[in-house]
């Protein structure tokens, strides 16, 4: 068997940590298995390193910001080699180069485009454990990227899928994936198993246990995923195309504190407007994610949106520069508020599940800015001060506890 075993920050996060992941790489490699680790950064080694970035440059060059964000996950896999090697396994560390992970160019978020396996294949016929680093690439000026916070979920799914490994699990410092985060909502339960599309919104919505690209991939290319702890031999949770156990109304709940709103008044009620705006946030490759358009009055439309709270600056100033072309009278934005999500595919044969959630913030008298549904997901924008509170009255509401 060919197995991808991912590693967060927290479980490298000292030396105790990193030899308990080297045993327990160690432990399949000697069961005759090919073994292929990524890994993340040790700890909040790259929280370490924005801050020093932005003591210097508060804001730094985002190429830069690569360069030596892609310094955290050298480290981490440079050390678990010399733990193996303690232990008298042969390992060796590869970085995105070694590798030659290929991504487009855009730095901070960049994306996989393929992977060229050779140099991995030979080291695993050799019987050497792979340690990988995880979250970074090299784009077409053999410059570095990165792929984004979480993005070395995203380098395990796509190594996996390029080795066509049998097994890729994603380990972290909660035991699976759960109803909601354990660490706001005391009651949430462990799930044995979740769809692909479910865990992809949740992710999207605020759930950091997956990275949302990470589970992109694994649909995509049919990629068995497996989330579990590192800390202890628990079962985890599948991620997979259809689940066998009997759906709950909904299989989660999420809460993203990184949005911000912004709001463009008294744009020209005319075809083509909406695009013209959209598209010059598109070319600065700034996502948008909850779109609200007023009926037309005078004459005139308000738009409001989402974007991620690292993009606003860009995003405003972007805005700003193109307000002759658009033709506004206003722009604001708002950092205080939060998306509460509810994700399940049972919502989709059950009438009632929006009001359901809707009663419950009503209980708890939580105001709701803006509100976004599909198929199998209702989304609202509430303040920021009320998250954890909604979280839980709606985690209760849909009675999700153990």
């Amino acid at each position: 068997m060919l197995i991808v075993k991912k590693f967060g920050g927290t479980s490298v996060a000292d030396k105790e940590r990193i030899y308990n992941v080297a045993r327990r790489c160690i432990e399949d490699y000697n069961k005759g298995n090919d073994v292929v680790v990524v890994l993340s950064a040790m700890g909040k080694y790259t929280d370490e390193l924005i801050a020093m970035a932005q003591d210097i440059n508060e804001k730094p060059p985002k190429r830069e910001m690569d360069m030596l964000l892609s310094i955290g996950e050298q480290m981490s896999v440079a050390l678990m080699g010399m733990a193996m090697n303690k232990l008298k396994i042969p390992a060796v560390s590869l970085n995105a180069f070694q590798v030659s992970m290929h991504t487009t160019s855009t730095h901070g978020n960049a994306r996989l485009k393929r992977i060229d396996t050779e140099r991995i294949r030979r080291e695993l016929e050799n019987r050497r454990i792979v340690i990988v680093t995880g979250f970074q690439g090299v784009n077409k000026y053999d410059d570095y990227t990165t792929l984004g916070r979480g993005g070395s979920d995203t380098t395990a799914v796509a190594l996996a899928a390029a080795l066509h490994a049998d097994a890729c699990e994603i380990y972290t410092d909660v035991d699976g994936i759960y109803t909601a985060d354990p660490r706001k909502v005391k009651h949430a339960r462990k799930l044995k198993e979740i769809t692909y599309d479910e865990m992809l919104d949740l992710a999207t919505l605020g759930a950091g246990v997956l990275h949302n690209r990470s589970v992109e991939m694994a649909k995509k290319y049919g990629v068995p995923l497996v989330v579990r702890s590192s800390l202890n031999n628990s079962e985890g949770t599948v991620v997979k195309e259809e689940v066998s156990v009997e759906r709950m109304l909904i299989s989660g709940v999420a809460l993203d504190t990184d949005a911000v709103r912004i709001a463009v008044i008294g744009l020209k009620d005319v075809p083509g407007m909406a695009f013209r705006l959209f598209d010059i946030l598109a070319r600065r490759n700034i996502n948008v994610d909850m779109i609200l358009q007023s009926i037309g009055r005078s004459g005139t439309k308000d738009i409001s949106f989402t974007v991620n709270q690292s993009d606003l600056d860009e995003a405003v100033a972007a805005l700003e520069d193109s307000r002759a072309r658009l033709g506004y009278k206003e722009l604001h934005s708002e950092r205080n508020i939060a998306k509460l999500s509810i994700v399940g595919a049972g919502m989709m044969s059950n009438p009632g599940v929006a009001a359901k959630m809707f009663e419950s913030l009503y209980n708890e008298n939580v105001n709701i800015n803006m509100i976004a549904t599909s198929e199998i997901r209702v989304t609202v924008i509430i303040q920021e001060k009320d998250g954890v509170r909604a979280m839980n009255a709606v985690h209760d509401a849909f009675d999700l506890s153990d």
